[in-house]
């Protein structure tokens, strides 16, 4: 089996290297990651420059752009994901990230499910509360919660006197009911929740099909 690992802090993450060390003894790994933090940078891609292709000393190939860059170049498409490749996204549910053996410990168990009986090309997202794995409860498959708006943007003054700004920090959790990966991490769960890339609002298409039959009609 291959993995490629990539992710949106830097190559030099130590998550990172705590996953590829856990994943390098049951899989062919290859790890390809930004060169500096990128997190927020979503999907986007590096279309005003070329990009390129270093190697680490710990040998991470390292990439001057996007998480998504780095996905692009190592598998020659968008995401794996829409590729039909099987896609999980994990992340260790803490500020102060303590316990990555933990994430660690459930990527393993997620391969070996996947090995005992290969999943369809799903997107998943999994949360790992961050604590010893023997405190973990279990795992819960989830929706996504939503958190309330950023704070807002701060301005500054730079020290040569450019006006600067600072975006602001995610918001709380507002949706983090039973159900959510929020109450799950919570509680003390892994959160699983199934991903798709299809934005469409079905639920809204006839509406918007009124709307604009009725602006014709005036």
């Amino acid at each position: 089996m291959r993995i490629l690992i990539s992710n949106d802090d830097g190559y030099f993450a130590p998550g990172l290297e705590h996953l590829a060390a856990a994943l390098a003894q049951h899989a062919e790994i290859t790890v390809v990651a930004p060169e500096r933090d990128r997190s927020g940078a979503s999907n986007s891609l590096t279309l005003d420059r070329p990009l390129s292709v270093r190697r680490a000393p710990n040998g991470f190939l390292f990439v001057n752009g996007t998480p998504t860059d780095c996905v692009h170049l190592a598998v020659t498409a968008t995401e794996g994901f829409l590729l039909g490749v099987p896609s999980v996204a994990i992340s260790l549910a803490s500020k102060t990230a303590a316990h990555f053996e933990t994430a660690a410990a459930v990527a393993l168990e997620l391969l070996e499910r996947h090995r005992r009986r290969a999943a369809g090309a799903w997107l998943l997202n999994v949360n790992v509360p961050d604590v010893e794995r023997p405190a973990i409860r279990g795992y819960k498959i989830t929706r996504l919660g939503r958190r309330h708006k950023a704070e807002d943007v701060i301005r500054m003054q730079s020290p040569r006197g450019e006006t600067v700004y600072w975006v602001g920090a995610a918001g709380a959790a507002a949706d983090a009911g039973e159900g959510t990966d929020f109450h799950a991490v919570e509680s003390g769960y892994v959160s699983i929740t199934p991903l798709q890339i299809d934005l469409t609002n079905r639920d809204q298409m006839e509406d918007v099909t009124q709307w604009l039959d009725r602006a014709s009609d005036g």
